[in-house]
């Protein structure tokens, strides 16, 4: 049995500490049944293309997205998603050898946490970094060598099968490769009307937000919720609380790479979120019937204003559903 990446992620208040709400919801789906079904998202980098279900791409895209909040190079990005391919298939699964389970299968009796804490993939994930973090010269090791210093496998030789993958959704995930991340999604959500909250955006909205701001943090300059700001046109998703602006100032070759580590991240989570629409650096991908396009070219309004903001260069934009 898995477990399925669940609610967003908390930012606690006044507290540099993320806490993971929901994470681990039941997933009552055989592992049969997921091998049948299709291929949701895909990476593609330098040639090779990576295809993943949308569970699996959400457990990638959660650690890469810990890997890039926590100041870690891609590298490690690289090791953490080449371990995890070989120990669960990307999967957060609730069985394993003798008391192992999880993204990682590390094992509570060897001191890795609870099994709440080791099924929970964020906290999973950040115990992995932690492991890697301690090993030093881990930057310049070959992936299966410091991938066997944090789990002490009696496969050592294993995660070398799946670094060619690996290295290319961190490519992608941690934004190194702009728009090469995109998922298919085509099922709408249920409408939700909820009142908005005092900063003006839905419940949904207001999920992205937290999750963004728990993961990524927030030296990014800030959100612009919802109401009315400069370079929203009429009829923008601002104007019903139902998106947001996560800027990455100043423009630049690294705030430029964050952004899209930010941007992947959500299409990868968007059937999750109920997310509808994610731009960046002139850039869209609309969930729905135009999904499969992947990232197109968007065409920024015509009329006055920022082209920084009309062309969302500085800032992410994502709309959720109503």
């Amino acid at each position: 049995m898995k477990l399925r990446t669940g609610a967003a992620l908390v930012a606690l208040v006044g507290v540099g500490v993320v806490a993971a709400v929901g994470y681990g919801v039941l997933h009552h789906v055989s592992p049969l049944l997921d091998s049948l079904a299709p291929d949701d998202c895909t990476a593609s980098v330098n040639g090779r293309t990576v295809e993943l279900t949308t569970e699996q791409a959400e457990n990638a895209a959660l650690i890469t997205a810990i890997s890039v909040g926590r100041g870690m190079p891609a590298r490690a990005a690289t090791i953490a998603l080449a371990t995890a391919y070989q120990e669960s298939k990307l999967y957060n699964i609730e069985s394993g050898d003798r008391d192992s389970l999880g993204l990682f299968q590390q094992r509570p009796s060897q001191g890795w946490g609870s099994p709440e804490q080791v099924l929970d993939p964020y906290y999973a994930t950040n115990a992995f970094y932690d492991e890697l973090a301690d090993v030093d010269g881990y930057e310049s090791m070959e992936v299966t060598v410091a991938a066997q210093e944090v789990q002490r496998s009696g496969f050592p030789d294993a995660y070398a099968d799946h670094e060619a993958d690996a290295r290319v959704l961190a490519s992608a995930l941690t934004g190194n490769s702009a728009a090469t991340f995109t998922c298919s999604h085509t099922d709408e959500p249920d409408a939700e009307r909820d009142r908005l909250n005092d900063q003006g955006l839905t419940r949904r909205a207001d999920v992205v937000r937290r999750e963004v701001d728990g993961l990524f943090g927030n030296p990014l300059g800030g959100f612009a919720p919802g109401g009315v700001s400069t370079g929203h046109m009429p009829g923008s998703a601002h104007y019903d609380g139902r998106a947001i602006d996560i800027f990455v100032r100043p423009i630049n070759a690294d705030n430029k790479v964050r952004g899209w580590a930010i941007a992947q991240y959500l299409v990868a989570q968007a059937d999750r979120l109920d997310i509808q629409t994610v731009i960046f650096d002139d850039r869209i991908w609309r969930s729905g019937d135009r999904s499969g396009d992947g990232w197109t070219d968007y065409d920024a309004p015509d009329g006055p204003g920022d082209p920084a903001i009309l062309e969302h260069r500085d800032h992410v934009h994502v709309d959720v559903f109503d």
